[in-house]
């Protein structure tokens, strides 16, 4: 890696950094959505999404990643697709947290989960340092323009479609090549706008097939030639559930720790440095592990 691309890793979330060079960060998921597929309804209260997000903290979450629209793709498992949401009531769910969470820990680094800039710019407005678009800027790329305007970080993933109406079992000639020209395609686009600090998320559970999922854990490396830290998002996705039982009986949400720990340390050892889970402390452990062993020489051993 060189100078410029290792420069890259270390995230500029004013005031302070997010250096990903040598340690993998991790992002603490926060649904405030009553529909998402893990865990909708448990934290539309402020006080319980507050309470939740320390709690990830205290356990190991670098960054708290808040979701005020669910992204749950349609499909066999999880039938119709997540509903839209209005902007105004999205920032509704979203802003009173991040303000709520500003003045509980001013130190604790917060992304947003919006392809939509008006979401994004309240967000930023209240205190939010990141912003998260799973549609690569595909739908609203002047999300892109918001993020310049505050100097915020900017998280691209490689999807296909509109949130909630994605083509979950989408096939490709050749995956990687679609996933590595989408991610490029979308760091353009941000660069244009003038982002700086841009992270690539492959897109783990959109737009693509089970066995594609997996492939895409194993050919990581590829996107190294971005420069960019990539982010990896697999914890507790259907296809975690379908590898540890089938694709027609897949093991239900609630058992899928061990399985999603596995696939993200795969990722990690594939080059991944940053993880998005909803199980933080046993994948802060699992990463530790991961992290010295790909730099023994952070442990000092007699």
């Amino acid at each position: 890696m060189d100078s410029t691309a290792t420069a890259r890793h270390v995230l500029r979330c004013k005031p302070q950094t997010l250096d990903c060079r040598t340690t993998t960060r991790i992002l603490g998921v926060l649904n405030v959505t009553p529909d998402s597929f893990s865990d909708g309804g448990n934290y539309m209260a402020v006080e319980d999404a507050v309470a939740h997000a320390l709690a990830m903290r205290d356990a190991g979450a670098d960054v708290i990643d808040i979701g005020g629209e669910s992204t749950r793709p349609s499909g066999r498992e999880y039938g119709s697709g997540a509903a839209k949401v209005a902007r105004q009531e999205e920032i509704g769910r979203v802003v009173p947290v991040v303000e709520r969470l500003r003045e509980e820990d001013p130190a604790l680094l917060l992304s947003v989960d919006t392809y939509k800039p008006e979401v994004a710019a309240a967000a930023l407005e209240a205190g939010a340092h990141i912003i998260n678009d799973i549609t690569g800027l595909r739908i609203h790329p002047e999300t892109a323009q918001v993020a310049a305007e505050h100097g915020a970080p900017l998280i691209v993933m490689h999807s296909l479609g509109r949130p909630g109406a994605m083509p979950h079992g989408q096939t490709y000639d050749d995956l990687m090549q679609a996933v590595c020209d989408g991610l490029k395609q979308a760091v353009e686009r941000a660069e244009s706008a003038g982002v700086e600090d841009i992270v690539v998320d492959p897109g783990f559970g959109f737009a693509k097939s089970h066995a594609d999922n997996l492939r895409l854990i194993n050919a990581l490396d590829v996107l190294h030639d971005l420069e960019r830290p990539i982010l990896i998002g697999v914890s507790r996705k259907s296809s975690i559930g379908a590898a540890l039982g089938t694709p027609d009986a897949p093991a239900p949400v609630g058992e899928r720790l061990y399985g999603s720990i596995a696939a993200t340390v795969l990722a990690v050892q594939q080059g991944a440095r940053l993880v998005r889970t909803h199980d933080v402390a046993a994948t802060a452990e699992a990463l530790r592990v991961a992290d010295a062993v790909r730099d023994p020489d952070r442990l000092s051993l007699d």
